[in-house]
């Protein structure tokens, strides 16, 4: 049902069980799926794709250019996956050619009120921002990963997965996987346990995890010398081994 009011252009692609509020504005090029609600007074610009069974609340801002000095206009996308939440007066901008022309939103994110995805950032599966929480350009927030309320992300930071940041923090490096970090600037705080364990984190997985935590980030090894610890005392799990990783990708250095 689109409400009389909505301005919806005719070069949308929208799905006929699609539910558009009063005064929303749908721009060209744009795709809603199945089963997707558009609340009143949304602004949905050119080049977006809404995954079926979202919700779009009201006064939010989809696919708006890109707040970077060197975007020149070109065409670019946003991305919102399958049963993503949306809350009030969010902002989620396009794209730019020289960050990759993509800014996505995965699969069964929430983004409370008042959050900001720039450009060319990317979310994986059941992601939470908090209310007022702010991705700066070029950022990837990996699966299951809460950012906590007014809490901002410098840019090109990656954050991992099942990662906890509290709230009124500033993160200026790679935030690694499974952790807790907090602050300004942030600083780690031990294993995200509980999130572990909601997840179905097994005791013996979190046990190596926290013996993986321990050798290096609390007992003052170089990151080569602890990461030899880990391979030669802890069991090589694939949590252990995608936390290493991680680490051994980081380009901003790693929040301690």
């Amino acid at each position: 049902m689109i409400h009389p009011t909505a301005l919806v252009s005719a070069k949308a692609e929208i799905d006929s069980n699609v539910e558009i509020g009063p005064y929303t504005i749908i721009g060209d090029n744009v795709t809603i799926g199945s089963g997707a609600i558009i609340g009143p007074h949304v602004t949905i610009d050119p080049y977006v794709e809404i995954g079926p069974e979202c919700h779009i609340f009201q006064f939010a801002s989809i696919g708006a250019l890109p707040q970077a000095i060197k975007f020149e206009g070109e065409e670019t996308h946003v991305k919102i996956g399958r049963r993503t939440v949306v809350r009030e007066f969010t902002t989620i901008n396009r794209g730019t050619g020289f960050g990759g022309g993509l800014t996505e939103v995965g699969e069964e994110n929430l983004l409370m009120a008042y959050t900001h995805v720039a450009h060319d950032c990317k979310t994986g599966r059941g992601v939470i921002l908090a209310n007022n929480a702010t991705l700066a350009g070029h950022i990837t927030v990996e699966d299951y990963a809460t950012i906590g309320g007014l809490t901002a992300l410098h840019q090109f930071v990656r954050i991992g997965k099942h990662a906890y940041i509290g709230g009124k923090s500033a993160v200026v490096k790679d935030v690694p996987p499974f952790v807790i970090a907090a602050g300004d600037r942030a600083k780690l705080h031990g294993l995200n346990r509980v999130g572990l364990k909601r997840h179905g984190f097994s005791p013996d997985a979190i046990a190596m995890l926290k013996k993986t935590y321990r050798l290096i980030f609390r007992i003052g090894l170089t990151l080569n010398e602890a990461i030899e610890r880990v391979r030669a005392e802890v069991d090589q799990i694939p949590e252990v081994e995608y936390l290493i990783d991680f680490i051994k990708a980081s380009e901003r250095g790693m929040t301690r």
